[in-house]
């Protein structure tokens, strides 16, 4: 796998990920939202050539392509990594950027003449390709699609519980309240679709997270003038990813487009902002699926391994 990192006179690739989202955001478009109004398949999350899912903020990079692009399959490859099955990407073909984040450290001398170890974070990339972009590869990577379906309200009341995160009944607003730690919803029969409900109810456990003793996120430490908008966009997003391990469809989750001039406006002052929400939001993810995993996960993984 070919990597290139973002210093120098290279690519700008967190600007230019910024820039896309912006664009998306300006038409009235949340991205991360997307690619459930397309064709689905059995394996919601983009997935690398072994099966893992992608995270953070290329599953939004690459929700967004499938659905741009009309591709049905989740698996993206490298060209490196088609050749290596005996399979080729065709000619002509656009690639889309993914990116990690990586950790290095570098010696220096401190005033004192110690040599001294600091540690840093680099921003990498590399291209992938989605399988139907590639000729030859084995069927696996082209799984049938799946009839649609979401988990019963039943089965996601059952999830919730193992949170142990506390609800109350509200009149008309769901919410999270940091200094209750407790969500509050209203009825089901508020809602157009118990979907609908579970769907709210999982982005108000994606706030949730915020508490110290969950993951213990202030967004606005880092966005001191956007703390709000940034806490929103954390959770807009957690929602999405956490939906695609409990089947339920984002365009589901209480409309909060009233937050994307917000959006709009952080995003412009950081070109980083996007990648740090995705990134606290995969964080956000990984503590609710720990603390109560996905009922469908064992499917998941039987699906990766065939």
């Amino acid at each position: 796998m070919h990597a290139q990192t973002t210093t120098g006179a290279r690519r700008d690739v967190a600007a230019d990920i910024t820039a896309k989202i912006l664009r998306e955001l300006e038409a009235g478009v949340m991205p991360w939202r997307k690619p459930w109004d397309g064709a689905r398949t059995g394996l919601a999350l983009p997935r690398r050539v072994g099966g893992e899912s992608y995270r953070g903020v290329n599953v939004v990079i690459l929700w967004s392509a499938a659905f741009e692009r009309g591709y049905s399959s989740p698996y993206w490859l490298t060209f490196n990594q088609a050749v290596k099955l005996g399979a080729h990407v065709r000619k002509g073909e656009r690639g889309e950027i993914v990116v990690y984040y990586g950790q290095a450290t570098r010696k220096r001398r401190d005033a004192g003449g110690a040599e001294v170890e600091d540690a840093f974070r680099f921003l990498k990339w590399y291209v992938v390709f989605n399988a139907g972009q590639i000729d030859n590869l084995p069927e696996r990577f082209y799984p049938a699609p799946a009839d649609p379906h979401v988990v019963p309200i039943a089965a996601h009341e059952a999830w919730f519980a193992k949170l142990e995160i506390a609800r109350i009944a509200t009149r008309d607003i769901a919410c999270y309240i940091p200094s209750k730690d407790v969500i509050g919803m209203p009825p089901i029969a508020a809602f157009d679709t118990p979907e609908d409900y579970a769907a709210t109810l999982s982005h108000e456990c994606g706030h949730a997270t915020l508490a110290p003793h969950r993951v213990g996120r202030d967004m606005s430490k880092k966005f001191p003038d956007a703390g709000v908008a940034a806490e929103e966009l954390v959770a807009e997003i957690c929602a999405c990813i956490l939906g695609a391990h409990l089947r339920l469809p984002p365009h589901h989750i209480h409309d909060h487009a009233s937050y994307i001039g917000h959006w709009m406006k952080l995003l412009a002052n950081d070109k980083r902002a996007f990648l740090t929400a995705a990134a606290q939001a995969q964080i956000a993810v990984d503590w609710l699926l720990a603390k109560s995993p996905s009922p469908f996960a064992i499917e998941e993984d039987a699906d990766v391994a065939a």
